[in-house]
């Protein structure tokens, strides 16, 4: 019985060769834009799931009222973390985690510049980092260890062992390698090339990180009988307890937040978790896979059923030798799970074709993993899957036929108002119109962000972090850039000026209510960050600390900062934040300091005196006469002069600025791609539709043209039935889109407005489509000889 099956399937699908490969494309190309999209959404909900102790992981956070609204958010102060090991029995350990800035490792001659992390020593305990050599239990005991990851030891030792050697970080300190970690995955929210203990900060003058502090994040392990609701109710009245001023002003709590919810969430509106975190993203390209699998499903329902007549016969005479509805159903399901495996296979060439662009531009690591037996399972679900899906309708539609009437030729398709026929070709081009209008309004929201004025001057304007011997030398690599014509001109900062490094409340001046708890961020400049940057004075000057010393405590705001102060003459006015009374020399215009999406929040730019934030990057404003090539040459240069153990690593800032349009910009692209897809799916469709209609309908053309139709005319007879569906699905795409985009804009402060003219773009671009698809086939039948239509079979 199988291989009869199979013996009718493969002689079917020879005998239809151009059906059988429209249907096998376009199953194959929606099956492989799931499998991609599945890929990704996989490595999404799998971040931190390998770690042994994922379910008593736990983030501490903050929960503050600030201006009568709720800000939480996910780093605390150093001192928590033992406290919480002394005065909770839940817990079973606490672990701090800092990012530290790229150091410089030294073997010998061998110098590599690494990002790395500094933790507690329980932090290999309490996460499942797989170690290839050393005790996760004491690899960090020591303060002078380091544990380093499976490719930095490579870049360090080459085929040497490891263990137990000395390097040397920041040509001072000698530490002693004490554990080697696997490569990291790409699923983990924790990215290091090696481990440091905690002892390795080094505080400033004045900053001890005390309970004023709140930069630090810190993770609970709880005991494997603990209560969570237990812990919750206790590390609320932590802060009460050990900074009773603070909390009693601002409400401070503390919670802890689950590792299953990292990733997706994390993201709070007044104190409640929202909707506008990942998760939303991951859902929404969910509904895309399952979608283009439906659509591609849909052309095989569409081309079976349309073929329906041509295999009417074939049913009456099976029925009247004995064949049971069932074994047609079996025949035919059978047949469409047949169809599904070829395009499985051809699926799995195009996935694997693909992939090597599709992780650069998710920035992912993704595969398939073949030597899993889950994975040979899910793709042989899947075909099965998508065969019945796809077979499902044909089946019962095919297998209900009367012999009788069949085999007297009385049998007739239903030419109703609506079939499922034309309500699957609706739904098919319904999800396409809206992919068209999503993309079109993210790439708007994009563009609307991008072109926000930043407040500064982005164009030859570099940045270099502070490493080595920069700090003693800057006065020279500064007068020697200016000198040589290199640069315009140089100032230092506590940070790169497309980020906010620090920020906080509790400052004071004059007039100030003292309800007052909003927060400023904060940026630290020597003298010229004004003309570096191209900053733009409303009122002031720029810090000059030759001409006036005291700039040193000198105070630049920003307009924002202006509002809330409210100040009608603000130059010479003291502001007190940090410990120090500054006083204000310059007002500024608003500038983007991080996402070009929100409003421009208050900003203090500090001088030089500030004891909390220290020098950390060195701005360079290049001079445009020259090329940028021979500008990065020279600076580059005059660096490894005063820096020559370190290697010249500048960043430019408008291609950092940039980067803060990656979320958007990777949706925006997978949208546009799954869109330009689901429409050459649907097109697959439409073009075997129209070709079976012209056959179908070839006699009808040929009596036309003899009583004298154009062509025109029978092209415009044949196509209008399908641009009418295009247009119903587009009267229910739009509102949808609508619906959907507007809810995704809510998202952004700084947004744009959903117009007109992009339903119109569209909904003409949908016809068009259609139109082009339907066109080549209506045009071949209406110029064909109708004396061969119309000869006798």
């Amino acid at each position: 019985m199988l291989k009869n099956f199979l013996k009718i399937a493969y002689r079917n699908l020879m005998r239809n060769k151009g059906f059988s490969a429209i249907n096998i494309t376009g199953l194959a190309i929606g099956m492989a834009a799931a499998i991609l999209i599945l890929l990704w959404i996989q490595n999404e909900l799998s971040y931190d799931e390998f770690h042994k102790n994922k379910d008593r992981v736990y983030e501490v956070w903050n929960h503050i009222t600030v201006d009568g609204k709720i800000s939480c958010w996910n780093s605390v102060s150093a001192p928590l973390a033992r406290i919480l090991e002394k005065d909770l029995p839940e817990v079973e350990r606490a672990v701090r985690v800092a990012s530290d800035d790229p150091l410089l490792l030294s073997v010998g001659d061998k110098k590599i510049i690494q990002s790395g992390t500094i933790v507690d020593t329980g932090f290999l305990q309490m996460f499942s980092f797989p170690m290839l050599k050393g005790n996760p239990s004491t690899a960090l005991n020591d303060m002078h260890s380091v544990v380093l990851t499976e490719k930095t030891a490579k870049s360090l030792f080459g085929n040497e062992d490891p263990m137990g050697k000395i390097i040397k970080i920041e040509n001072k300190d000698n530490f002693t390698v004490t554990g080697i970690l696997k490569d990291l995955p790409n699923n983990s929210r924790f990215v290091f090339d090696y481990l440091l203990p905690w002892s390795y900060i080094k505080y400033g003058p004045g900053q001890d990180l005390g309970w004023g502090d709140n930069s630090i994040p810190t993770y609970v392990l709880l005991k494997p009988d603990a209560s969570y609701a237990s812990a919750t109710l206790k590390i609320k009245t932590l802060k009460q307890k050990y900074d009773p001023d603070e909390a009693k002003q601002m409400k401070w709590q503390y919670f802890l937040y689950p590792l299953s919810r990292w990733r997706l969430y994390s993201s709070f509106t007044d104190g409640v978790e929202d909707s506008s975190g990942r998760s939303t993203f991951v859902n929404l390209f969910g509904v895309i896979a399952g979608f283009i699998l439906l659509i591609a499903c849909i052309n095989f329902m569409n081309l079976s059923t349309a073929r329906s007549e041509k295999r009417a016969k074939e049913v009456g005479i099976r029925k009247v030798v004995g064949a049971q509805k069932s074994s047609l159903i079996g025949q035919f399901i059978g047949e469409s799970v047949f169809i599904a495996s070829l395009a499985g296979f051809v699926a799995i060439i195009i996935v694997q074709t693909s992939l090597p662009a599709y992780n650069q531009l998710t920035k992912k690591t993704l595969f398939i993993d073949f030597g899993s037996i889950y994975t040979w399972t899910e793709f042989i679900g899947s075909i099965l899957f998508t065969g019945l899906l796809a077979g499902s309708y044909p089946a019962f539609f095919l297998s209900s036929f009367r012999p009788v009437k069949v085999l007297k030729g009385s049998f007739k398709k239903a030419n109703a108002l609506i079939t499922p026929r034309k309500i699957l070709v609706v739904v098919q081009f319904t999800f396409a119109i809206i992919l068209i209008i999503c993309t079109v309004i993210v790439k708007q929201q994009i563009d609307y962000a991008r072109d926000r004025a930043t407040g500064y001057n982005k164009d030859d304007l570099i940045y270099h972090f502070m490493t080595g011997d920069i700090p003693k030398n800057y006065a020279l690599i500064k007068e020697e850039l200016l000198t040589s014509g290199i640069a315009k001109s140089v100032t230092r900062t506590n940070s790169p000026l497309t980020e906010r490094w620090s920020d906080g409340w509790g400052q004071d001046w004059e007039g100030k209510d003292p309800n007052d708890r909003r927060s400023f961020d904060r940026y630290l400049a020597d003298e010229g960050l004004g003309a570096t940057a191209g900053l733009q004075f409303v009122e002031g000057r720029d810090f000059d600390l030759k001409k006036f010393p005291t700039d040193s405590t000198g105070l630049i705001i920003n307009e924002s900062a202006l509002k809330v102060m409210k100040f009608k003459d603000p130059i010479g006015k003291r502001v007190g934040d940090l410990g120090i009374d500054w006083h204000i020399v310059g007002v500024i215009k608003d500038f983007i300091l991080t996402s070009p999406y929100e409003p421009t929040r208050p900003i203090l730019i500090c001088g030089a005196k500030s004891r909390f934030m220290t020098f950390n990057v060195v701005e360079i404003k290049l001079n445009g006469n020259n090329s940028t090539a021979k500008n990065l040459a020279n600076t580059e240069a005059i660096f490894k002069k005063y820096n020559p153990e370190y290697p010249f690593d500048a960043k430019f800032v408008d291609e950092e600025y940039a980067r803060k349009f990656e979320g958007e910009k990777l949706q925006g692209t997978l949208a546009g791609l799954f869109a330009c897809l689901t429409i050459f799916i649907s097109c697959l469709g439409l073009f075997g539709l129209a070709t079976y209609m012209a056959e179908n309908r070839i006699k009808e053309i040929g009596v036309r043209k003899i009583l004298g139709a154009s062509v025109a005319g029978i092209t415009t007879l044949l196509s209008k039935d399908f641009v009418k569906l295009v247009i119903i699905s587009f009267s229910i795409a739009a509102p949808l889109a609508w619906f959907g985009m507007y809810k995704w804009l809510q998202n952004y402060t700084y947004r744009i407005e959903i117009q007109w003219w992009v339903f119109a773009l569209a909904g003409f671009l949908s016809v068009l489509i259609a139109l082009l698809t339907v066109s080549y086939q209506s045009i071949k039948a209406a110029i064909a000889n109708p004396a061969k239509s119309l000869r006798a079979e």
